[in-house]
């Protein structure tokens, strides 16, 4: 099993699988808990394959969601990976911008209520790294 997170550097993965509807958000092979707990917190599922050898574990977008919502759990999910300081790649066939603008803006939202005497820390506001790779 290739796994693309580990082939490209990147703390996540986020692609649509070749000849399938399944999105899908790929960790390192060593990622650590904390990561696969925030996926999990995002919305994404986790799956995971045991063998005799290592343990493969991914995220995908829940299938029962249809295609555009499950863009926007994607694209939504992506803001607060960068807020984790993960890096993060996702192709442009699965990045919904307006999802990612609004996610952008409820945690910039969020970060300015806390306390009005100090000033909230700035919020991703660089879209992430749209791959050209195709599956």
């Amino acid at each position: 099993m290739g796994n693309r997170a580990d082939e490209y550097g990147t703390d996540v993965e986020i692609y649509r699988k070749a000849l399938t509807n399944t999105i899908y958000a790929e960790t390192p092979s060593s990622a650590p808990e904390q990561l696969l707990d925030l996926l999990d917190q995002l919305g994404l599922e986790r799956q995971e394959v045991r063998t005799a050898g290592p343990v493969y574990i991914w995220h995908e977008v829940p299938g029962r969601l249809d295609a555009d919502e499950q863009k926007r759990l994607a694209s939504r999910a992506i803001p607060a990976l960068l807020m984790a300081g993960c890096k993060v790649n996702c192709t442009p066939d699965v990045f919904d911008e307006a999802a990612y603008q609004r996610a952008v803006q409820e945690i910039r939202s969020r970060r300015a209520r806390p306390s009005a005497a100090r000033p909230a820390p700035a919020a991703p506001s660089s879209r992430p790294e749209l791959s050209r790779r195709t599956a």
